[in-house]
């Protein structure tokens, strides 16, 4: 590796030794946030789906995008892509995937508001409740992984039906 950085290396891979960036005065700052390896396959699969190859072989152009910074991951053995390098159409791609997952894991049981420092409903830390709507797609997703891996709020167990990301069918009401 010598002198050379990942990111010379491999543009749109996280370095593991990434610094932050400077404080911006009035701004709560998160944890550097990368795109886990994870959501990348998600946003492949979801490309696939929404727009398989032609002839089974070549891939759309969003596709390969996403595919070519995946295999530089796998490659370097990196799990999280830095999206400030990550190449502009892979970073669209990702953009685009994004927008078809729920926005928040929040279920409408906010313990935060009763004094929790942790919600027992949707998992996150009161500070990431207040700054949702602050927060960019990655640090996002970086919360989502993290309330996902633990999977100890109630969206995952007592209340799992209040996240279900589809209204219940009409098959399944009662009758009167």
């Amino acid at each position: 590796m010598g002198s050379e950085t990942l990111r010379q290396r491999a543009p749109g891979v996280h370095a593991m030794m990434r610094l932050p960036s400077p404080p911006v005065p009035g701004k709560v700052r998160f944890p550097l946030a990368g795109i886990h390896i994870t959501d990348i396959e998600a946003a492949i699969n979801y490309w696939r789906a929404r727009e398989p190859s032609p002839d089974g072989v070549a891939l759309p152009a969003p596709t390969r995008a996403l595919a070519e910074v995946y295999a530089l991951m796998v490659y370097y053995h990196e799990v999280e892509a830095d999206e400030h390098s990550m190449p502009e159409k892979a970073l669209a791609a990702w953009l685009e995937w994004y927008r078809s997952t729920p926005d928040t894991p929040c279920i409408a049981i906010c313990s935060t508001s009763q004094g929790d420092d942790v919600c027992k409903g949707c998992g996150r830390s009161f500070e990431e409740v207040q700054r949702w709507t602050e927060m960019t797609p990655t640090e996002k997703r970086v919360t989502w992984r993290r309330i996902t891996q633990e999977g100890d709020a109630w969206r995952f167990n007592k209340y799992a039906e209040r996240a279900a990301e589809s209204p219940p069918s009409m098959d399944s009401a009662p009758t009167a």
